[in-house]
């Protein structure tokens, strides 16, 4: 009788062996599957780029009009005064009759936009968090003076700090 009390229980061992293994497998395979897709798949939006498509188009009706205004050269309103910041932007405004009256407003926008940069600081510009923030404050400037939501966002396209 002891002899079958030993079989039975290397036959209950060797199906528990062979369990354990089939489990581990499988957590292997799906930890395999998971690492490629995270790690070295190609995402979404590398595949629509190399594809020449954007990631996130927009619709037609939600793209605006980009406006070139003349470059800004500002003394910085630093104690010694001897930094100074020229900054070169775009606006996106919502469409044709916007960009003519950004043009038709061009001294009343230099007038704005001068004051508010050169009440900035080298400081105050330093930070990537800043640099997003004055770009905002010109949307609401620009707003402010065109009207809310004609102006849709702004584009530093050169931004030098002395």
């Amino acid at each position: 009788m002891a002899d079958e009390d030993v079989v039975q229980d290397g036959k209950k061992s060797g199906k528990l062996k062979w369990i354990i293994i089939a489990v581990a497998l499988i957590l292997l395979g799906v930890g395999g599957y998971f690492g490629y897709t995270m790690f070295f798949a190609p995402s979404d939006d590398a595949q629509t780029a190399e594809r020449g498509g954007s990631a996130d188009p927009l619709p037609d009706s939600l793209e605006g009009q980009l406006v070139p205004l003349p470059t800004f050269l500002v003394n910085l309103a630093d104690p010694l005064g001897r930094r100074y910041l020229k900054l070169g932007i775009e606006v996106e405004v919502r469409d044709k009759k916007v960009a003519s009256d950004l043009l038709r407003n061009e001294a009343r926008i230099r007038d704005t936009l001068l004051l508010l940069l050169s009440s900035k600081s080298y400081d105050s510009l330093s930070t990537m968090k800043a640099k997003v923030e004055m770009k905002q404050e010109i949307v609401d400037r620009l707003n402010q003076i065109l009207g809310r939501g004609t102006v849709l966002r702004v584009y530093i396209t050169e931004m030098v700090i002395q």
